[in-house]
């Protein structure tokens, strides 16, 4: 017979044989783990994307009743394209304490540990519900989640809390950043370099933009930080460009410039009052284009919003993490999850899972046998407490 550290392990390696690189379909996983749980007596649900290339996964393992709590985790990793991995990613290998694999911190080790939870939680006839989440594109900006936390608030009896399992290193977090990010296209003419006067430059009023951008944090990071930012790294809300592309040659100004531009907003600001400053300054710059050249424009394409985990007052998530794990300091990332979808749809939600940040999406990504046995133990004692 299996133990549950056994059957813990053969679970993720099961979910990290499946390359659900975000770009790509999770279905396999998904159809798996729906297999999975029906062995089990567990009806799970789909929520589907738009054209039903993935799908988010929920269930309830116990009694339909109000006080459960929520484990929430995502099927997605990201690419393994250009790193130099020293093993197969997509098989998990244990050398020196850690086993490695894509996904292994990142986070199918967190998600191995719901699914082990699932006999543990009806061998012990649990009296509170414990109610499992599986996302897609948390990696694109925990797009895939939102519907699935709307469809779960409306149809499961309310739970008490939602642990979201990204690598902490079991400390519980309660607080995150937010985040939005734009797909920007600045559209220019073209004319030769040498009369750029009657031209527009896309490349060169994209630096102006990108010039707001170095601005805004300069601004930011100058400012005192108040109670809530200041355990954040960095302190502020920051600004980031992480892509640019265009043009066509040196003496040609740019018809095209294509660039990303992302934000991630400390808790207790507005993330809108942040959209709506940089979309005015584009705005604004678009409108200089405009005037030497009509058909010159700037396009915005809104991608992702990710609502920030605001820390809350003796909240319910946070005393349960605390008691599981006797972690009492304060703790906060920089990151966004889906703990603020579930925040703003009236859960109280913390972040606490195994791993280290540090090794998420790397080459060689790996998590620590120690910690996935930590992750273990705190399952254990968390369908002990459903089960008092």
């Amino acid at each position: 017979m299996m133990t549950q550290p056994d059957q813990a392990r053969s679970i993720l390696e099961r979910l990290v044989a499946f390359p659900t690189v975000s770009r790509d379909s999770n279905l396999a996983l998904i159809d798996w783990v729906e297999a999975y749980l029906a062995d089990h007596g567990i009806r799970a649900h789909r929520v589907w994307n738009e054209d039903r290339t993935k799908a988010n996964l929920y269930a309830s393992v116990g009694p339909e009743v109000a006080g459960g709590v929520v484990l929430s985790g995502h099927s997605d990793v990201v690419p393994v394209d250009g790193q130099r991995w020293t093993t197969d990613p997509w098989t998990v290998s244990e050398r020196d304490g850690r086993l490695y694999g894509r996904g292994t911190c990142d986070m199918k080790g967190f998600v191995a540990l719901m699914l082990a939870a699932v006999p543990m939680a009806t061998a012990a006839g649990v009296r509170r519900p414990l109610q499992l989440a599986i996302s897609y594109d948390e990696e694109r900006g925990c797009t895939g989640c939102v519907g699935m936390v709307e469809e779960m608030a409306k149809v499961l009896p309310r739970a008490a809390a939602v642990i979201v399992g990204e690598p902490t290193r079991m400390k519980v977090v309660t607080g995150h950043k937010g985040g939005a990010g734009y797909h920007v296209h600045v559209k220019g003419f073209e004319v030769h370099s040498s009369i750029m006067h009657r031209g527009v430059s896309a490349i060169l009023e994209a630096g102006r933009l990108i010039e707001w951008v170095n601005a805004r944090n300069a601004q930011a990071s100058a400012a005192a930080p108040g109670p809530v930012a200041a355990p954040f790294d960095p302190p502020w809300t920051s600004w980031h460009v992480g892509q640019i592309a265009g043009g066509t040659a040196h003496n040609i100004t740019a018809a095209d410039c294509r660039l990303g531009v992302d934000v991630r907003v400390v808790p207790g600001e507005r993330i809108a009052d942040h959209l709506s400053a940089f979309e005015a300054a584009a705005a604004g710059i678009a409108a200089d284009m405009q005037a030497v050249r009509r058909e010159s424009a700037i396009s915005l394409q809104r991608y992702f919003e990710v609502p920030p985990l605001v820390p809350e007052a003796d909240g319910a998530a946070e005393r349960l993490a605390r008691a599981l794990t006797g972690d009492n300091g304060l703790h906060v990332v920089s990151y966004g999850t889906e703990a603020g979808h579930f925040q703003n749809a009236g859960y109280s939600a913390v972040v606490c899972g195994p791993g280290d940040i540090a090794q998420a999406h790397q080459p060689d990504e790996y998590i620590e046998t120690s910690e996935f046995q930590a992750g273990l133990a705190f399952i254990e004692r968390l369908v002990a407490q459903l089960a008092a």
